[in-house]
């Protein structure tokens, strides 16, 4: 490999009870370690979360969609995203860098902080906060203790999984994934029995196409949202499970847990109330106690499971921006700053816990279209081609990149937003389209990007071989 930062030293490699040496360098093979099957708990155990299900109570409660209109709604943007996360991380173990360092390629070295600096305030801060507050909610009801301390636990049990960083992450998302799958599995078999699978159509909700469309973006930018950290957690793999395995158990993973509880929180709402102060003790209200006090723990270990991962990756996004601090004390710092920020923020959030969670997805979403579309336009224009002497060549440049990005973005949502604070023109004048500013996005700088770089790719390929 050609880099101007060094790979690590093969001192980490499977080692759980030890803090991750390194930042964002090149993972040496004598790192690598696992398999591809890993990845199924890795990225089921985040999403057994109660975010995931509220996904589902917005398609019924909010979008006005009948219980089989949501799962429909529900699978078309999780399989969307789930197939997207499916490509990015089967080149995790190829390239042996995080996802956003690969970015680098897309966008350059200093152009590929505008991204990485919106995937940190993404991840480190928004996901954090929002995945705390359902976990600060469900300990304050199982123990009966106030929320700000419930809030506290949290967020020091999550933060401390992200600082010893990536091998303490993944094990604890396999030790949480029997429990999560138990509990969740025993729960959506009540809820789902209870349910009143043909109820009609809430009154008062979007409804039609827009509510359609609206439920198959919110459900998009969830699993979407995971897409720049897809790398982060296949670089440690041999560079010999690069391919279709990896891509697939880390896109089964997404979309198997997201699908099952977003329709089981879906179901719930023709139950009984949708959304109160405490939204985990309405879901819960319709189990016996015991599975309710069962399933308030399994959602406080959600949360930790989503925001280990959320901060750690976080983090990564951070020190790929290019601060001049050694890695692994860059990224020991930017974990620490999250959980601060993250907690004051999910602190004032907790008197309003679902106000915003509709608007979060979506913007999310608003920048993850483009961000996706320039990633795989400039994976497809460089095929084969060598690229490691790029990834962390502070001169290399591809600002086409970044202009194909804020084009996709800015052009997006001034014809497509459709938000309380911001209507875009076409979504005026056509409401029944819901809000599809991220699929708009995703082609307008996908395309864009085809014409701009094309040129400049084909003359450094030219120069490689």
């Amino acid at each position: 490999m050609t880099a101007a930062e060094p790979s690590t030293d093969g001192s980490y490699r499977d080692r759980i009870a030890a803090v991750e040496p390194g930042g964002n360098e090149h993972i040496a093979e004598a790192d690598r370690h696992g398999k591809p099957s890993q990845l199924f708990w890795t990225w089921t155990s985040p999403n057994l979360e109660f975010a995931t299900i509220f996904l589902g109570v917005l398609a019924v409660s909010v979008y006005g969609m009948t219980f089989w209109q949501a799962v429909a709604g529900l699978a078309l943007g999780t399989g969307l995203g789930a197939l997207a996360h499916y490509f990015l991380s089967k080149r995790g173990p190829l390239h042996g860098v995080p996802q956003m360092v690969l970015g680098r390629l897309a966008f350059g070295f200093k152009g590929n902080a505008v991204p990485s600096l919106l995937m940190t305030v993404t991840a480190g801060i928004g996901w954090f906060a929002t995945n705390s507050v359902s976990g600060a909610f469900a300990l304050s009801t199982l123990f009966g203790i106030a929320p700000v301390l419930a809030l506290v636990l949290v967020v020091v049990v999550q933060t401390a999984l992200a600082v010893f960083g990536h091998n303490l992450v993944q094990a604890f998302e396999r030790w949480a994934f029997p429990v999560l799958a138990v509990i969740f599995a025993m729960t959506s078999v009540v809820i789902l029995t209870k349910a009143d699978l043909g109820a009609p159509a809430v009154s008062g909700g979007v409804g039609g196409m827009g509510g359609f469309l609206l439920t198959v973006g919110t459900a998009f930018g969830y699993v979407a949202g995971w897409a720049p950290y897809a790398a982060d957690y296949t670089r440690y793999l041999p560079r010999a499970e690069a391919g279709p395995r990896t891509g697939f158990f880390a896109a089964a993973g997404l979309f198997v847990s997201c699908m099952l509880l977003q329709t089981v929180g879906a179901a719930s709402v023709t139950i009984g109330p949708a959304v109160s102060d405490n939204p985990t003790t309405a879901f819960t209200s319709e189990l016996a106690p015991w599975l309710a006090s069962l399933t308030l723990l399994a959602i406080a270990i959600g949360a930790v499971a989503a925001n280990a991962i959320n901060i750690y990756s976080g983090a990564m996004a951070f020190v790929t921006i290019g601060i001049k601090l050694p890695h692994h004390i860059a990224r020991a710092l930017a974990t620490a700053f999250f959980g601060i920020v993250g907690f004051l923020i999910a602190w004032w959030a907790l008197a309003d816990a679902a106000a915003s969670y509709e608007a979060f997805l979506l913007i999310i979403a608003y920048w993850i279209g483009p961000w996706l579309g320039v990633v795989f336009a400039d994976e497809y224009l460089r095929g084969d081609a060598p690229v490691a002497q790029f990834l962390y060549d502070r001169t290399y440049t591809n600002w086409p990149g970044l202009v194909s990005f804020l084009i996709g973005l800015v052009v997006s949502v001034a014809l497509f937003c459709n938000q309380a604070k911001f209507v875009g023109y076409i979504a005026r004048e056509v409401p029944q389209l819901g809000d599809i500013t991220f699929f708009v996005g995703f082609l307008i700088a996908g395309a864009s990007y085809l014409v701009l770089c094309r040129s400049k790719l084909a003359t450094e390929r030219a120069v490689a071989a």
